[in-house]
């Protein structure tokens, strides 16, 4: 015996159907609408106007590759970019060993929520100050005066001041470590907080150590925390200007630099073009950071 859909249900199934499809497209319309105004809009500005003639004192839409040329054959913007990568990639794995162990504990050994929620609350504590003061109060802590200089010489672990603590390379990274290590922390602690203890118990029931319940299960399941630490790091130390001005003595130059340094110069093209080839950059470590770990599926 066979059914047959009566012919009034298939317009009424196409009417829903079409219904759900302008439901759909209204809901999604905002996002599209400001992600276009607000995100790829200013970015074809930009490009448009880095291609613009700039002069001394005058910048006019005239189109030319003058700006391009001039940043991939100079010795100080090429340094810059490779400067920016360098110092992206020693502030990205130190704040992944100082954050993982803190993710580590917090997450997983506090078994108190209380306790957890305090230890978290802890280490936002100093963005409770001006982003500025957490950066220059680095600068007496590492001074050939400073408390660190003067505790390694108390402790007779050195017998001079080490000057390279400050207005170096090294007071960035170690700014830009302890400034930028929370938004670490936090990712990976969440990821370590949905860990199933019974699967860590059964895992010590069947024989397994710590080192292999670590590399077979806490890693794997921890990785997206990861991931997402490293975005959020990534893209902030990137964007960076203020610390490495700040703690270099204007001896370390960023991507970032350059930039504000172009536009308080008025010279918007050859700004737009740096800014152009730092867009690049993150959008290619973000891809690279999201093929390691599948995050919709996992989060």
């Amino acid at each position: 015996m066979t059914t047959t859909t009566p012919a009034a249900a298939v317009p009424e199934a196409s009417s829903l159907t079409a219904r759900r499809r302008r439901t759909t497209l209204w809901l999604v319309a905002p996002g599209v609408i400001w992600m276009t105004l607000f995100l790829v809009l200013p970015i074809l500005m930009m490009v448009y106007v880095s291609f613009w003639t700039q002069t001394t004192f005058k910048v006019e839409p005239i189109l030319t590759t003058k700006s391009w040329v001039t940043f991939f054959t100079s010795e100080t913007y090429l340094g810059a970019l490779w400067t920016t990568i360098r110092i992206w990639l020693t502030v990205l794995a130190a704040t992944i060993i100082v954050g993982y162990p803190t993710a580590l504990f917090v997450g997983l050994f506090v078994r108190n929520k209380t306790l957890q929620t305090v230890l978290l609350v802890l280490c936002v504590i100093p963005f409770w100050t001006s982003f500025l003061i957490r950066v220059l109060a680095w600068r007496p802590m590492l001074g050939k005066e400073g408390a660190i200089n003067l505790i390694l010489q108390a402790t007779g672990i050195t017998t001079a001041p080490i000057e390279a603590l400050l207005f170096s390379e090294l007071s960035v990274v170690i700014g830009m470590t302890q400034i930028y290590c929370v938004f670490m922390v936090g990712p990976i602690a969440f990821m370590m907080g949905r860990i199933d203890q019974n699967v860590i118990e059964a895992a010590r029931d069947l024989g397994a150590g710590f080192g292999r319940i670590f590399r077979t299960v806490i890693l794997p399941l921890s990785m997206p925390g990861v991931v997402v630490g490293a975005i959020f790091v990534s893209v902030m130390v990137l964007g960076e200007f203020a610390t490495a001005a700040a703690l270099s003595g204007r001896k370390v130059n960023m991507l970032g630099n350059i930039i504000v340094t172009q536009v308080g110069s008025l010279k918007w093209a050859f700004a737009a073009v740096v800014g152009v080839v730092l867009t690049v950059l993150m959008g290619a470590v973000v891809a690279g950071l999201l093929r390691v770990v599948n995050l919709r599926k996992e989060l």
